[in-house]
């Protein structure tokens, strides 16, 4: 089967960002592969959205630290679809633990953290990269994290650095055929964070980084899904680019803004 509407594949699309891009490029006129781990139940709901968006939907479970996890989730989309114009690689996961705790992590945290964030997404973009023709795109989701050298714990903090990175050697090795760009939000609100961090410290947390940021909000889902929308559009005539999404938290607020608040 070939479809004359574009594909897309998500990772990691069972909630969060993943879900709400899924959601987004559905509406736009996309078929998409949402891939996720174990929230079965939320990706079928996920898919159930797309569908009633007037997309295929199909949800495929799978661990992107794997790689042939990464080469089933290229072959079904080429299967069902026979074409992928699109790659967001939105899995993620981490440990919370203060970077003051060196002892709270060990190896095995580094390599489990590394494998989804970022060995996952070189994975995911050279099983996809096969498939996808001139004008192609691929948009990584990391975290301002990887820039500041602060975050949920020092292997989340390294990876996503590596992702960075990761993002713009593929933007070298890729072009012209296909883009490559990163989105790099700040806090998400969401469950994620709020089950990581716990409700007390989830609120404190989300209000100091509202207050802190320049146009004082927190981020949702769809905020990061509109950016990554628009780096996907073949009109984006960027690649190897870092697109932090944060509300200007990363710029801080001017001393005479903070202090008279």
């Amino acid at each position: 089967m070939t479809t004359q509407r574009k594909v897309a594949i998500l990772t990691g699309a069972a909630s969060g960002v993943g879900a709400a891009t899924a959601r987004l490029l559905a509406g736009k006129g996309y078929q998409v592969l949402i891939n996720y781990n174990r929230s079965a139940v939320r990706a079928q709901s996920v898919v159930a959205d797309c569908i009633a968006a007037g997309a295929d939907a199909l949800a495929v479970q799978g661990d992107v630290a794997q790689d042939k996890v990464c080469e089933d989730l290229a072959g079904q989309a080429m299967a069902r679809w026979g074409r992928i114009d699109v790659l967001v690689n939105s899995a993620g996961t981490t440990r919370f633990v203060p970077l003051s705790n060196l002892d709270g992590v060990q190896a095995e945290d580094f390599q489990a953290i590394f494998g989804v964030n970022a060995i996952g997404p070189f994975q995911m973009a050279r099983a996809a990269a096969r498939h996808m023709g001139h004008g192609s795109a691929i948009v990584n989701v990391s975290s301002v994290a990887g820039q500041i050298g602060n975050g949920s714990s020092f292997p989340y903090v390294l990876s996503k650095a590596a992702l960075n990175a990761l993002t713009l050697g593929l933007a070298r090795t890729l072009a012209p055929a296909i883009r490559v760009n990163a989105v790099l939000p700040g806090m998400v609100q969401g469950r994620w964070m709020q089950e990581g961090l716990g409700d007390v410290a989830y609120e404190r947390v989300k209000a100091q980084f509202a207050d802190s940021s320049l146009l004082g909000e927190v981020a949702t889902p769809e905020h990061v899904a509109s950016a990554i929308a628009w780096l996907l559009d073949p009109q984006c005539l960027m690649t190897g680019q870092l697109m932090v999404v944060d509300g200007g938290f990363t710029l801080g607020r001017p001393p005479s803004a903070a202090g008279a608040k």
